[in-house]
């Protein structure tokens, strides 16, 4: 016979989650500061602060931010699996800070790639004494070719935010499977054209499909309050 928990242990355990779910907010919160960091880095790019230690520090910084999005996601996901294993709903507000958090994140990946292909930077002086992306590989083909092969750094680096966005977007696609319904369609082409199907433009004046306020006020949002950290929801303008 199975003796039920005791109330000491119900406690334990609840203050277990609790720790544990603020270490996972306390890692978005992370991830946040540094896609902003990062977005703050690449305004630089084509201005007089541009150079090979700021084209390097932006990769260390995207390099640190795919790492970081993906051990968190580690941290959320096998949780949020479990839930729906057991038909428990999803309820996981890390889930949807985490999910929004690497949206912002592969656009500036995507503002990223744009810019170091429209302004390229000459790094074969920064990385004189140092090893390169690929200086192994390079070796490996100067012994086996019998010449001396120059590293195309910015090249490199295009592939590799090309790699780093492939894995992103497969790891918003992964959150997306978890996502309410209203939070997960936001930014679906689909989901605008359903809203502007909605509204009707008759002759004379403007009708929109009126709300029910009942309904309205129950539709609260899902993380109200929790994304006044996200200071890279605002809008920029360099690009």
């Amino acid at each position: 016979m199975t003796e039920s928990p005791t109330p000491s242990t119900s406690k334990c355990h609840d203050d277990k989650s609790d720790k544990s779910e603020k270490a996972v907010l306390l890692q978005i919160q992370d991830i946040n500061s540094q896609v902003a960091q990062f977005r703050d880095l690449l305004i630089n790019i084509g201005q007089p602060r541009d150079c090979p230690e700021l084209r390097e520090k932006i990769r260390k910084l995207r390099r640190s931010c795919v790492e970081a999005c993906k051990g968190t996601s580690q941290l959320v996901l096998p949780q949020v699996r479990s839930a729906m294993e057991v038909g428990i709903p999803v309820d996981s507000p890390n889930l949807v800070l985490l999910f929004f958090v690497t949206q912002l994140f592969l656009r500036e990946l995507s503002k990223s790639k744009n810019l170091i292909r429209i302004v390229p930077m000459d790094m074969s002086g920064y990385y004189e004494s140092r090893a390169g992306p690929s200086n192994i590989g390079n070796v490996i083909s100067q012994i086996l070719l019998c010449k001396q092969i120059t590293p195309d750094f910015n090249e490199e680096e295009l592939c590799s935010i090309k790699k780093d966005s492939e894995e992103i977007g497969a790891l918003i696609a992964e959150l997306q499977e978890f996502m309410p319904q209203s939070e997960a369609d936001t930014e679906k082409c689909v989901a605008l054209q359903e809203a502007g199907s909605r509204v009707t433009r008759p002759n004379g004046g403007r009708k929109v499909n009126r709300w029910n306020a009942a309904n309205r006020s129950r539709q609260a949002s899902y993380c109200r309050g929790g994304f006044k950290f996200l200071c890279c929801t605002t809008r920029t303008n360099y690009i």
